[in-house]
């Protein structure tokens, strides 16, 4: 799975959990709702307790839930604890004899670094909440704050 996905899906996986308010959740009833296999939602889910987002509790009756309240998970804190790689990447071998190709990359990489920059800085204005409110906007969700 791409990282642009697990994005995508860590933060469906946090909305679910957010829905759920503090009833655990096992790794596959999130499965169910994101339509992937258990595996690939317990990966992520790693990824999500190592930042501190998500707690798992062993056992019979264990399961996951959110470690902080939706509000105060942060999708651009979601992006980074998934997202091990730039979304845009430099092309390998640009031909150094062409006027273009040699000077191509440091030009795209000053292009990339700002968009990177944006992209982190608008996932900074969303939460969990939020996403909860756009999933569910006619639904009251007392105390997920």
């Amino acid at each position: 799975m791409n990282a642009s996905q697990q994005f995508a899906v860590s933060v469906h996986i946090l909305t679910v959990l957010a829905a759920s308010r503090e009833q655990v959740l096992t790794s596959e009833e999130i499965a169910g709702s994101v339509g992937t296999h258990p595996v690939v939602i317990r990966r992520i889910l790693g990824h999500l307790r190592a930042h501190g987002l998500v707690e798992s509790r062993p056992g019979a009756a264990g399961g996951w839930r959110l470690e902080k309240p939706p509000a105060q998970i942060v999708l651009g804190v979601v992006y980074r604890a998934v997202n091990h790689e730039a979304v845009l990447v430099m092309h390998q071998h640009p031909n150094p004899g062409c006027p273009v190709g040699a000077r191509i990359q440091p030009a795209l990489a000053e292009v990339f670094s700002a968009a990177q920059t944006a992209l982190e800085a608008e996932l900074a204005h969303y939460t969990v909440a939020d996403m909860l409110g756009k999933v569910f906007p006619l639904e009251s969700f007392q105390g997920v704050e």
